[in-house]
């Protein structure tokens, strides 16, 4: 997640109807069944929505997906039931083209997205595997890995740790940025330390509250993080986390498309949005036509994130751990799986127990106190979406289930479904990854962009735009059907 204006930094052929994009495969399709060596089989087998509730949730998607006052490119969705994958769909198309519709490519199953910050929750396996290697400390200083002080000047005698890096409450803020290209030549000592040639005035460094005390929401403590796991392995992130979390996982993606097979990068949903940036303004034209935001790769190959000479442990930034892994719906359902399963991928031990439970437990609460009221523990605000994070484990939002209209991190109407997961939002991809483990329960939900401005259409009972809200309890509804 980022700001709205930097979220990472009629359309011509409006006769397109979004039941077209429904594979018509007939009765039996509509309910899709993972099996166990696919990765999370629940010991009991779970209920499945009949055929007629999977039909009515693809009617009700469509007419989400197909709004004219607030179209989507494309919408990939999954429902867990029970630890099993019940019900699946796309609608729309991975790749648009202006000018022939002829040329448009449907998502479908294999349709991998540039999942913005559910990334996150994909490196933090990546990071516990190696803490369970022991090649990390969760309340080690981080400096140790680094090689160098990683402390806020304002409290120099209070270490930094991956702990609180992966629970938002490590001082780092997104305020000088989060992200610098290869080219460059950023080593991130030159950035944290007071002093160092991209410092600057320091803005990367909170001087409210000191490490550990306070929440707020940091892109930048990620490339930190994918920064100290270089170190410690030696290996370029993108490449550590195929070793780590993709190949065991038999996940299709990754974080680098440029070394992507054929089949994989040919999958990728370009993102899309029927907005441009002017003078730092952003413009959005709903009658216009839709404009490529990342992942454009029937124009041009991707471009390697890395030059060849790039040392690891100097710029983790680079590979994005924040937000820039690419993964289809059933691919984060295959991880959904495993947490529920408390870390067990088909008959393989992945993470232990007792690691998921360090992972899904919560680290930081909001205290219920704004700043300006005084005695305030974190920022539950997300731009202008207000009380949207009040609980963190891990690497993975608590959704606790507060709600208000346009506040509060309610997932479906009428509440009940507290979850934990992540959210993304970045270059017109907008998603959540959201389950209840105790239940084995979960609800997924990848956009590959927006034909409107979705700050235009706020949701009625949460900080999540309406659309959002309309696809959860969609999904939520089929889910207890199943029951």
């Amino acid at each position: 997640m980022c700001s709205r204006r930097n979220r990472e930094a009629g359309d011509a052929h409006r006769a397109r109807r979004w039941s077209a994009a429904l594979v018509p495969l007939g009765i039996a399709a509509s309910i899709v069944t993972a099996s166990a060596t696919a990765g999370g089989a629940s010991p009991r087998r779970a209920p499945t929505p009949s055929a007629t509730a999977a039909a009515a949730v693809d009617r009700a998607l469509a007419a989400i997906a197909d709004d004219p006052a607030h179209p989507l490119a494309s919408l990939s969705v999954a429902v867990v039931r029970g630890g099993r994958t019940v019900y699946q769909r796309q609608f729309g198309f991975r790749t648009l083209d202006n000018d022939d519709a002829a040329r448009n490519r449907r998502a479908d199953s294999r349709t991998l997205y540039r999942v913005a910050s559910i990334s996150k929750l994909v490196t933090t396996l990546g990071v516990l595997r190696l803490v369970e290697s022991g090649a990390l400390d969760l309340d080690r200083d981080a400096g140790d890995y680094l090689g160098y002080a990683l402390r806020n000047p304002h409290f120099p005698t209070v270490p930094v740790t991956l702990r609180m890096l992966l629970s938002h409450t490590s001082s780092l803020r997104d305020d000088a940025g989060y992200y610098w290209e290869a080219t460059l030549g950023v080593d991130l000592r030159d950035v944290v330390i007071p002093g160092g040639a991209r410092y600057g005035n320091g803005a990367m460094w909170a001087a409210n509250a000191p490490p550990g005390a306070y929440f707020t929401y940091s892109n930048f403590a990620w490339g930190v993080i994918g920064t100290i796991m270089e170190r410690a392995t030696g290996e370029r992130f993108d490449r550590l986390l195929k070793r780590l979390v993709l190949d065991p996982l038999q996940l299709r993606g990754g974080f680098e498309p440029a070394e992507f097979p054929a089949d994989d990068l040919g999958a990728i949903a370009t993102l899309y949005r029927k907005r441009t940036e002017v003078d730092g303004k952003e413009i959005w034209n709903p009658a216009g036509p839709w404009i490529a935001q990342v992942d454009d790769t029937r124009r041009a190959a991707p471009v390697p994130r890395a030059n060849p000479g790039y040392v690891p442990g100097t710029n983790g930034t680079l590979f994005g751990p924040q937000g820039n892994c690419r993964l289809s719906a059933e691919g984060l359902a295959t991880i959904m799986r495993m947490l529920m399963r408390h870390g067990r991928h088909g008959d393989q031990a992945f993470l232990r127990p007792a690691t998921i439970d360090t992972m899904l437990r919560s680290a930081w609460r909001w205290n219920g106190r704004r700043d300006d009221a005084g005695d305030s523990n974190g920022n539950p605000d997300f731009g202008s979406h207000r009380e949207a994070m009040l609980e963190w484990g891990l690497g993975n939002q608590h959704f606790i289930d507060r709600s208000g209209p346009g506040t509060g991190d309610r997932l479906v109407e009428g509440g009940g479904f507290l979850a934990l997961g992540h959210t993304g939002d970045a270059w017109g991809l907008r998603g959540a990854m959201v389950f209840d483990p105790k239940r084995r329960d979960g609800l997924i939900f990848l956009i590959g962009g927006h034909g409107f401005d979705p700050e235009t259409y706020p949701g009625t009972y949460s900080a999540n735009y309406r659309h959002e809200e309309k696809i959860l309890t969609a999904l939520h509804r089929l889910l207890e059907r199943a029951k």
